[in-house]
């Protein structure tokens, strides 16, 4: 007879991402709430770093009423926080810790660490400190209200303690020392380790099983994020990342085979439906178009194709160098193409200031003037610091992307933020997606990928590559090999085949662009099939596996000390 499984009675989940609007797993963390609450309430509970002090977190909705009596008890063990809901589909409670009362005790802490569980914080620097406080404090939150709320409770209530990334890692340490009785969940979303290597431009993947981990980490100077990465996956209930491809990097790198993969789905409850849909679609392509007719003085017709690549700004983990020469490379076979092709990268860099020629010159042609003159440096809509250092631009100069009148193919860098008030695009990175035909990922190192979900979810095809964590659930999904034809192209990527990727991409938007409308259409629609088996309502599953995993290694851990 098959066992029930066990479910928490309370989660805690902290990240560095809980409120605070940073990076991928800020994605996988707010979407999957909603999913969560519905079945625990206000007994899941996140908690975050108060980064914000006085200032309002524009993500948090502070309720100062929210477990009162526990906040003054809190405050008596110098644990000072803020109550409230996060400020996404579901509002569930979120707990803002302010970790820097803890720096004082740094030294102890650390000394601690290296006496119970091996860590080495010795080679600490940049944002270790940062982290192992905030990841300590939001223990010392879990720990006080279990013992000031959940222990009264008859009878004993069932908690997971579940931490994302090395950032969190010794404060899960520490519930497993203090509070054993609590079962503990630690996820990877990408080793630190990994990481380096690729974004080193070393060859992971051919040597992988030659690597050592924590030799790498000596010589990449990455020796405590290793070490409190590495002991944390040792000693937790349950060790988990979110792809295939990163649970081999987690047995070879830190010597622990992952317990359960947690793939990351997200809730479409963000993609525009009906007209909505294609008003905001045709705004996308309207304001697409026009930044690349004012930055050129060239007329681009309104059915160009437009693609683009985004991400963080990781020149070779995300392909960024790959997408700019695919890019070129169909520039220079432009002859093949029987549309326009307009080519946008979107990703963050050190921004100046939004362009004030071009501003001026998207208002005047809002009001009917036209512009056959480009502006100088006619590829990028923000000025950058450091301008004459981007690699971006270096290649796109090197290679002769000028985006010169009369050039069929144009490649528009724009360096910033897309909040809808950057002062150029002036809308949000949803919405812009909107506007694309077709986006591209090709990246080298890339455990899930949420970038090219996103995509899929509002319709747009998109190529990626088997070196990411979503391209292999793709090819999986469609039985061991994809193509655009179902909405996702997945390219395959070595440490060595960068001209057979680049070459690839090209050949994959010629195809797109060339396709009849009508079997463009029946491409996004498969792309937007695929997106919805990728929901929570699919993917949480894999978590319950993991609670389960956990709660029942805390109970055996309960039984051998009776």
């Amino acid at each position: 007879m098959k066992k029930e499984r066990l479910f928490p009675d309370y989660i805690f989940e902290s990240s560095w991402e809980v409120c605070n609007k940073v990076g991928g797993i800020y994605a996988v963390l707010s979407t999957r709430a909603k999913t969560l609450k519905e079945k625990l309430g206000d007994r899941l509970i996140f908690i975050g770093p108060d980064c914000w002090g006085e200032k309002t977190c524009p993500y948090f909705e502070e309720d100062k009423s929210l477990f009162s009596e526990w906040q003054v008890q809190a405050a008596k063990e110098g644990i000072n926080v803020k109550t409230g809901r996060w400020a996404i589909p579901g509002s569930p409670v979120a707990i803002l810790v302010d970790f820097n009362a803890f720096y004082p005790q740094k030294d102890t802490i650390y000394t601690q660490l290296w006496n119970k569980f091996h860590v080495d914080s010795l080679h600490a620097y940049g944002d270790y400190d940062e982290a192992s406080m905030f990841a300590y404090a939001a223990a010392r939150v879990v720990e006080s209200f279990y013992n000031n709320v959940i222990a009264k409770q008859k009878p004993a209530a069932k908690v997971v303690y579940h931490g994302n990334e090395w950032m969190t890692g010794l404060g899960v340490l520490y519930i497993h020392d203090r509070l054993p009785q609590v079962a503990t969940i630690f996820t990877t979303h990408a080793t630190s380790i990994g990481r380096s290597i690729a974004g080193n431009n070393k060859p992971l993947y051919d040597y992988l099983e030659a690597y050592n981990g924590d030799q790498m980490a000596d010589e990449l100077n990455m020796q405590s994020k290793q070490s409190i990465e590495k002991q944390t996956a040792a000693y937790v209930d349950c060790f988990t990342t979110v792809s295939d491809i990163t649970a081999r990097e987690c047995a070879e790198l830190l010597d622990k085979p992952v317990d359960v993969v947690l793939p990351n789905g997200f809730e479409d409850d963000f993609v525009p439906q009906g007209k909505e849909f294609d008003r905001k679609r045709t705004a996308a392509r309207r304001r697409l178009l026009d930044i690349t007719r004012a930055l050129t003085g060239d007329t681009v017709s309104d059915d160009a194709v437009i693609i683009s690549t985004s991400g963080r700004y990781e020149w070779r983990n995300k392909g960024i160098d790959v997408f700019i020469e695919a890019v070129n490379r169909l520039r220079l076979s432009a002859d093949q193409l029987n549309k326009e092709v307009v080519a946008f990268i979107e990703v963050p860099a050190w921004v100046n200031c939004p362009r004030e020629d071009l501003a001026e010159r998207l208002t005047k042609m809002a009001e009917g003037e036209t512009f056959d003159t480009p502006l100088d440096t006619p590829v990028i809509t923000h000025w950058l610091n450091e301008q004459q250092n981007d690699r971006a631009l270096g290649m796109m100069n090197w290679l002769g992307m000028h985006n010169a009148k009369g050039e069929k193919v144009k490649l528009i860098f724009i360096p910033c933020y897309l909040t809808g008030d950057d002062g150029i695009v002036n809308l949000s990175y949803f919405d812009v997606i909107l506007g694309n035909d077709l986006c591209v990922y090709p990246s080298y190192y890339e455990p899930w990928g949420y970038t090219p979900l996103e995509a899929v979810a509002f319709k747009v095809p998109c190529i990626t590559t088997d070196l990411a964590g979503f391209g292999l659930w793709a090819h999986n999904e469609a039985g061991g090999h994809i193509t655009l034809d179902k909405g996702v192209e997945v390219i395959h990527r070595t440490d060595y085949n960068y001209n057979e990727v680049a070459d690839d991409i090209r050949d994959t938007v010629i195809k797109y662009a060339n396709a009849t409308k009508q079997k463009q259409g029946r491409i996004r629609n498969n792309a937007r099939a695929l997106s919805q088996k990728a929901l929570w309502s699919q993917f949480i599953e894999y978590y319950y596996e993991a609670y389960d995993f956990a709660l029942n290694k805390a109970e055996q851990r309960a039984a051998k000390t009776k």
